[in-house]
């Protein structure tokens, strides 16, 4: 995730400016937050200055802050209970400018935190992690300076929580708060700091997310033997290509047209657990396909052309950059067409005989035979 905070244009801001601004981009990523969501606050003296309801982070001004009296908020946490009305009509009593927009629901957790600034997104890599089965694990390995909160209500229980957590803590030995299946809080006692931790702490996780199931530089090397030459690389992690790799059997649909499979041999080869062992597999199934239709042509490498990785996207193979990103092309497009075919029917390519009869077409094999 790119860190925006530019600090030429932050120099000369005021507290409450500076709030502002780095609340803007929070909201200007759509991977942090949406459509209103997060919040965001400042203290300044004895008020907090949060964000306020209804009020979009991206646009935020700022008007969009409700000023509250820090210690009122604080002292709300002595009840052991309150209802969402209530815990409202405390609030706005406790504000310091009535005409300013009600203070989020999370006013009270911003004001247990004793830190000046206070950054709260719903990243989508953290929920990810976070409302998966293995979630819990996998955040504990990742935040290990963080404290990590189990689900509960959002508003005056949530910060009930957090302070009874807080109590076992030294606030100086943690980055920021994970709440598990809801999002993430940063802090530090300047904006630029609190800004910086969330983009950190998400994009740990979204590295987390889209790391390789293998060496990839181990992968280049075995291919580039394979092919006898230094092999280029093209990874493709879109939301297409990780799609793809999660079907059952994403290497067994075949070609679009005719005209592709030079490029791309009839199937990928599919990556899962041992790259090697997979690759050797479809080396030794071309050469019996080879077998299996050969006449008096020469066979081409029986390595891969591309692969799809498991869970994880499709990688592509060729003597230069510009040979991946054709193999990626058509790749994609063939991708694109398997998935609109569902609603057809499946996707039905040419069978076996067919492909090798283009695929070892006169044409072509007279290419091969002028080297």
């Amino acid at each position: 995730m790119k860190n925006l905070y530019d600090s030429n244009f932050a120099k000369n801001l005021d507290d409450l400016e500076l709030r502002v601004y780095t609340s803007r981009l929070l909201g200007s990523c759509d991977k942090l937050v949406l459509h209103g969501g997060g919040n965001t606050s400042v203290k300044i003296g004895n008020i907090l200055y949060v964000k306020g309801s209804g009020w979009d982070l991206a646009t935020i001004q700022k008007e969009g802050f409700a000023p509250v009296n820090l210690q009122k908020l604080i002292d709300m946490l002595n009840y052991d209970s309150l209802s969402d009305s209530q815990m409202v009509k405390l609030q706005r009593e406790a504000m310091s400018d009535k005409s300013a927009p009600n203070p989020s629901v999370e006013a009270i957790l911003h004001a247990i935190i004793p830190y000046k600034y206070v950054d709260h997104t719903h990243a989508d890599a953290i929920v990810t992690l976070t409302n998966s089965k293995a979630g819990l694990d996998t955040i504990k390995r990742l935040y290990k300076n963080y404290l990590i909160v189990p689900y509960v209500m959002p508003g005056f229980i949530l910060a009930k929580e957090v302070y009874k957590l807080s109590k076992s803590i030294k606030w100086e030995d943690i980055k920021g708060i994970i709440l598990l299946k809801h999002g993430i809080f940063t802090f530090a006692n300047s904006a630029k700091e609190s800004y910086d931790n969330m983009i950190q702490a998400v994009t740990k996780a979204e590295l987390e997310i889209n790391k390789p199931p293998f060496d990839l530089d181990k992968l280049q090397d075995y291919m580039s033997q394979k092919r006898g030459f230094k092999v280029s690389m093209n990874i493709n992690t879109s939301y297409s290509a990780k799609a793809f790799s999660t079907l059952k059997e994403p290497h067994r649909f075949g070609i679009l047209t005719p005209e592709h499979i030079i490029r791309t041999k009839r199937y990928p080869v599919l990556l899962e657990k041992d790259f090697k062992n997979e690759i050797d597999e479809y080396i030794s199934e071309y050469i019996s396909y080879f077998n299996r239709h050969k006449s008096n042509e020469i066979m081409l490498n029986p390595a891969p052309n591309w692969a799809v990785v498991r869970d994880y996207g499709i990688i592509t193979f060729g003597k230069d950059n510009k040979e991946c990103n054709i193999i990626e092309d058509i790749a994609m497009h063939t991708i694109e067409a398997i998935f609109n075919a569902q609603k057809y029917g499946g996707f039905d390519s040419l069978n076996e005989s067919e492909c090798f009869k283009m695929e070892y077409w006169e044409l072509e094999q007279a290419k091969l035979k002028a080297k």
